[in-house]
């Protein structure tokens, strides 16, 4: 049974809202950061990303940055730029990109359902990027990026944000500069919100879809303020943590594409011939192919493009994780022939998000790549399954858009 409640957010007046309100800190470099922010002092990247405020050269991870992030938080409240909900609420965020729209919901979950896996997950983390988010959570005493979660449909709770949405007038509504339009309702009936938290009492699972640094940073500092406080009862605010929750039916995963720096050694023609063993190899010409279904993908390779289509015995339809497309192209291609046998540390691959499309995958094979590969989207239900059955995707697996902007709602911890 999930937990889902609301809380009193630490939010933008209306009036700041567009500015405050910035992409995710792990979407951009300092350097760009810095660039974004230049005459919007408002922006949430001087709490997300607080090193632009400091001397060039200060170290990332240093005590520096995280007070530093924790002094801009503070300077929000204090100049009135953001102030504190006087009671608890959900919050109803809907985004909309190309004419798709998401409608999730805002509130908090519960520390113990992530470590119990009623909040499932599909990747490992990484102990440094885990320690950078568990610092600046600590420090900030807030959450202040939200988890973006996702849950099976429900059609009582699809009707209570359709009718809250039909019926009341919106706190913010913005277009970014990227052009997408961010919404949100404050839900401040305590009826309503009681209703939200008793539906997802009835909710077996959510599943994180994006942010699982930010979700195990989370749980581990609130099991640090559980130690800090001994006499703890379970209400504080610390037992919980930010989220946005979606049906799944609501969301979209974009394709996370691939490059690679040589072929092993290979030339051309020995690499076509030995991919030919476990693909279908179709030479496509100079247009860019993007695959239309599963097991079938795009490659550039000098100048060309190919579509690829895996043959059988390349997977097991039966096992969720093998049978992903990421996984079909690695264990028959990138790695046995390419030699790649990680691709989460290894240099001569790199990954690039379905939204700077495939003329990213042209631009980087004349530039610094020699070949690329279009991958066909994994399904929010692919996802799912392989979190239920407790095993874990490869990497960059999933790209989603569009991205749920940090400093629309802060969780105070206190």
């Amino acid at each position: 049974m999930a937990v889902f409640r609301p809380f009193k957010a630490i939010r933008p007046l209306p009036e700041f809202a567009s500015k405050v309100a910035a992409l995710p800190y792990d979407v951009m470099n300092s350097k760009e950061a810095a660039e974004m922010v230049k005459g919007n002092p408002c922006s949430f990247l001087h709490v997300d990303k607080a090193e632009i405020d400091l001397p060039e050269g200060t170290a990332l991870y240093s005590e520096q940055v995280y007070n530093k992030a924790k002094e801009n938080l503070d300077k929000l409240v204090s100049e009135n730029i953001c102030a504190q909900d006087s009671e608890a609420r959900f919050y109803i965020y809907r985004q909309i990109m190309n004419g798709r729209s998401q409608t999730g919901l805002a509130g908090c979950v519960s520390i113990d359902d992530y470590r119990n896996n009623v909040i499932k997950k599909h990747e490992l983390t990484r102990a440094d990027k885990e320690a950078d988010r568990i610092n600046h959570v600590d420090f900030c005493d807030a959450n202040t990026g939200p988890i973006f979660l996702t849950y099976r449909p429900k059609s009582e709770v699809a009707a209570i944000l359709a009718d809250w949405c039909a019926s009341h007038t919106p706190e913010y509504d913005f277009v970014t500069d990227n052009g997408i339009t961010n919404t949100v309702w404050v839900i401040d009936s305590d009826e309503i919100n009681a209703k939200i938290s008793a539906i997802f009492a009835g909710v077996d699972y959510l599943y994180i879809a994006d942010g699982h640094h930010r979700a195990a940073s989370a749980v581990k500092v609130g099991l640090k303020r559980r130690e800090q406080y001994p006499d703890y009862d379970g209400s504080e605010e610390f037992n919980y943590f930010l989220a946005v929750l979606f049906d799944c039916n609501e969301l979209e995963i974009m394709d996370y594409n691939r490059v690679i720096k040589d072929l092993n050694g290979n030339t051309e023609d020995e690499f076509v011939s030995k991919i030919s063993e476990k693909f279908t190899v179709e030479a496509v010409g100079k247009n860019a192919y993007k695959p239309e279904s599963a097991h079938t993908f795009g490659m550039l390779l000098g100048g060309n493009w190919y579509k690829l289509t895996a043959k059988d015995g390349t997977f097991d339809s039966a096992d969720p994780v093998n049978s992903l497309d990421v996984s079909i192209l690695q264990n028959n291609l990138i790695s046995p022939i390419l030699g790649i046998d990680d691709p989460r540390t290894d240099k001569r691959i790199d990954f690039v998000g379905g939204i700077r499309g495939l003329d990213e995958l042209e631009r980087r094979t004349n530039e610094d790549m020699c070949l690329a590969f279009s991958m066909f989207p994994t399904t929010l239900r692919e996802l799912m399954d392989i979190a239920d059955a407790g095993q874990i995707m490869p990497p960059k697996s999933t790209w989603f858009e569009p991205k749920l902007l940090s400093g629309l709602f802060i969780h105070n911890l206190k």
